[in-house]
């Protein structure tokens, strides 16, 4: 029970109070400013949420401004809970990506689990059936007992919701490097249909209409989460551990159907998810997008816990609540739908026409704030901005081919790096299959799920190479857009639009705040040359622990669209005698490379590689045309490892095949350089005139072969490398079991 006395407006000031809540001394006066007076400690904490980096972008809004937003298909882009594109017939695909950093940092359980609920909160808000889950995580080095422990429990949370609320978590990415040691990342994609005329929005419009509150009851979990969330981690982080909330997906799975139902209702005005910031950023944006005021009474709001007080009430993140706008009249029969589901829909307030947020409380008013404050009035900064002195030094460094002596070892050493290495021990516990329209499952390019009672399909993605954009922002964001469309294409759909989620450290430091500008410039161009517009996304920075920042990892969920379901293809070799064909020329670029990593004990240094837009959308327009005219059996972008590792994990799920192909040139350049824009696709022998004559790029390498053995060769060295395919499996599958396994 809270019976802590609050202190008063003049104690708040004279005090300093605001400074525990992430309130610098220009903001409070700002506040002061707006309200003509002193707030008091509710009003405070309305502030302090709502103007932190998490809820108000207030350090990245110049950078969101450069992303791209608009496109034919788009019908939603930024501002609302997710984003909308067209998909034909009256149908669209609602999807976003959402980050819950520090929560899993500090309770990994239930941090990764909420992370999940809030990321499907924001696709049914809009209106939409939750149909997949996808994940982007990241991890330092699978060495210590702390590490292991997070990898395990983050990932039992992501299965743990996903698998109870009945959603398939269908794909997503995994990359393990020291920079995440003391900052894992976790970040939660989900995509939804929905038809065009189902689709609703937050907004809080008709005065006089009733706000009602749906959902779970308000506990004391999560108090300040959106504040913690906009602050570095440290040694003392776990003392913030009653931040994080807690999650029931069981209630979350009543709470998706009954708003799906009352979707259908023409009662319903607006309806938003109370994620981070609860009650305050729900009311208060529904207000602010509605050019309207709400007025709530606090004493009505349902509570798990007694004497909460409305700063707690208002701050609190608890889970599986939404807040909604109904015609004023029609309140019973919303009761009444909710009823059926075992939820509680109380009429907490009403739309007012003065575009204030007013809060009630045992009969007196505890808050009066203009509701355009809070959501729309947080200052914006524009922090300096200054290239690292270690850009300088690597860039000045001359392009070396790493010495490999022995091709094999190398070979079965990259494919048992963990960022490389089979994640079936992660997949394995997500039920990707439930709803049964899972037609490509994890572990290929890219997710395919049908879209019942059509043809088509949807190809979704999550990625983003962090290292790529550690050595050079700008570079790294172009690949980071460009390496997801290349996995939808790759898939036989047409990439659509991104959304993303910007991981950075402390945008406070220069050095920091040019790798997001850089990083934003080169997404920016990516999703412009490439026609994937941005339609929604997150930004989590003060990604730091006791002063050290992750790699910068601005990670990009993509959605793409199957045209015909027999357009799906997927990275496994499918039969011998077919043809194997390599589309893009490999160059010595190894800065960022999982071989680099390997052969200096995981030190990054060097450039990254280069990537030209231009010829990565006519690769990728062409290899898409051949894929949707028949002409092509398996494609695979080639990426982490380099050609040597596209090639194997063509064979993985080809029981019994091998493959036998030619390399030219220098041979450790041939087999591991990442060089960017490249595929490898097999072909049936009877297509393989009108392949070359649609993909020009293209470059005849090899078969595959009923050997099961691996085998590359060239014209100077006849065997470079001659093994069994299982011998690579083997070394690829245990890698990750091997090393939870290990004792330190």
């Amino acid at each position: 029970m809270s019976l802590m006395l609050e202190p008063t407006p003049s104690m708040i000031k004279e005090d300093r109070v605001y400074a525990s809540m992430g309130i610098t001394d220009e903001e409070f006066a700002s506040i002061e400013r707006i309200l003509g007076r002193l707030p008091n400690y509710t009003e405070t904490g309305l502030f302090s949420v709502m103007w932190s980096e998490h809820c108000s972008y207030k350090n990245s809004k110049p950078v969101l401004k450069k992303f791209p937003t608009e496109g034919e298909r788009v019908l939603q882009g930024p501002g609302e809970g997710a984003g909308i594109v067209d998909i034909g017939d009256g149908q669209a695909v609602v999807f976003k990506i959402e980050s819950h950093n520090h929560p899993s940092a500090i309770e990994p359980y239930q941090g990764a689990a909420t992370g999940v609920g809030g990321i499907i909160r924001d696709v049914f808000s809009m209106g939409a059936r939750p149909i997949a889950l996808l994940n982007s995580l990241r991890f330092g080095e699978l060495t210590t007992p702390r590490m292991k422990y997070l990898f395990e429990e983050i990932v039992s949370g992501i299965a743990g919701y996903g698998n109870c609320i009945g959603i398939p978590t269908v794909g997503g990415e995994i990359q393990f490097d020291p920079s995440y040691e003391g900052n894992p990342l976790v970040n939660a994609m989900c995509v939804g249909l929905i038809n065009h005329e189902d689709i609703k929005v937050g907004q809080a419009r008709g005065v006089g209409n009733t706000v009602m509150y749906v959902g779970a009851k308000t506990g004391r979990d999560g108090i300040h989460g959106a504040t913690f969330a906009s602050e570095e981690l440290t040694d003392e982080s776990d003392s913030k551990r009653p931040a994080v909330q807690v999650g029931d997906p069981f209630m979350e799975k009543l709470l998706l159907e009954a708003c799906l139902e009352l979707i259908q209702s023409d009662a319903l005005v607006g309806i938003q998810d109370m994620g981070a910031a609860g009650l305050t950023s729900s009311s208060a944006e529904m207000a602010s997008k509605a050019g309207s005021g709400i007025e709530m009474n606090l004493d009505l709001v349902p509570q798990r816990e007694t004497g909460m007080t409305p700063y707690e009430m208002m701050l609190s993140e608890s889970q599986e609540r939404m807040l909604i706008v109904v015609t004023k009249g029609r309140e019973t029969e919303i009761e009444e739908l909710f009823e059926k589901y075992g939820l509680e829909a109380v009429a907490v307030g009403a739309v007012t026409d003065d575009k204030i947020l007013r809060l009630k409380h045992h009969g007196e008013i505890v808050a009066e704030v203009p509701a355009d404050a809070l959501a729309l009035d947080a200052p914006v900064y524009h922090k300096p901005s200054e290239e690292p002195a270690y850009i300088r030094e690597f860039r000045e460094m001359k392009t070396e081919v790493p010495a490999v002596e022995d091709y094999t070892k190398a070979l079965l050493a990259l494919l048992a790096q963990p960022t490389i290495a089979s994640k079936e021990w992660v997949y394995d516990q997500y039920d990707y299959m439930v709803r049964t329209n899972t037609i490509v499952a994890p572990g290929s390019d890219a997710a395919v799920v049908r879209i019942r009672g059509t043809k088509k399909a949807l190809a979704m993605t999550t990625d983003c190479n962090s290292r790529y954009l550690y050595l050079d922002p700008e570079a790294g964001g172009k690949i980071a857009v460009a390496e997801a469309a290349r996995n939808i294409v790759c898939s036989g759909a047409e990439p659509l639009a991104i959304t993303d989620c910007l991981n950075f450290g402390n945008p406070e430091k220069p050095e920091i705040f040019w790798q997001l500008e850089k990083a934003a410039d080169g997404m920016s161009e990516g999703c412009r040359v490439l026609s994937t517009p941005v339609i929604g996304g997150n930004v989590s920075l003060y990604n730091e622990t006791n002063g050290e920042a992750i790699y910068p990892t601005p990670v990009v969920g993509m959605v793409g669209l199957v045209h015909d379901t027999k357009h799906i293809t997927t990275q496994s070799f499918k039969k011998a005698g077919d043809l194997i064909y390599i589309i893009g020329e490999a160059a010595p670029e190894f800065g960022g490379s999982e071989l680099q990593k390997w052969m200096n004990g995981g030190r990054i240094f060097g450039q990254s590689p280069k990537i030209d837009l231009e010829v990565e959308k006519e690769r990728q327009k062409t290899l898409l045309q051949s894929i949707q005219e028949g002409l092509v059996e398996s494609a695979h972008d080639i990426s982490e490892g380099g050609l040597g590792v596209a090639l194997a994990e063509g064979l993985f799920t080809a029981e019994g095949l091998g493959l036998d192909v030619e390399v030219a040139g220098e041979i450790v350049t041939a087999l591991f350089a990442e060089t960017q824009s490249r595929f490898v696709v097999s072909v049936d022998a009877a297509n393989k005139t009108a392949f070359e004559s649609l993909v020009p790029d293209a470059k005849l390498a090899g078969t595959v072969t009923e050997s099961g053995r691996y085998v590359i060769r060239s014209k100077e060295e006849l065997n470079i490398i001659d093994i069994e395919a299982t011998e690579l499996l083997n070394a690829w599958k245990g890698a990750i079991p091997c090393l939870l396994k290990s004792v330190d």
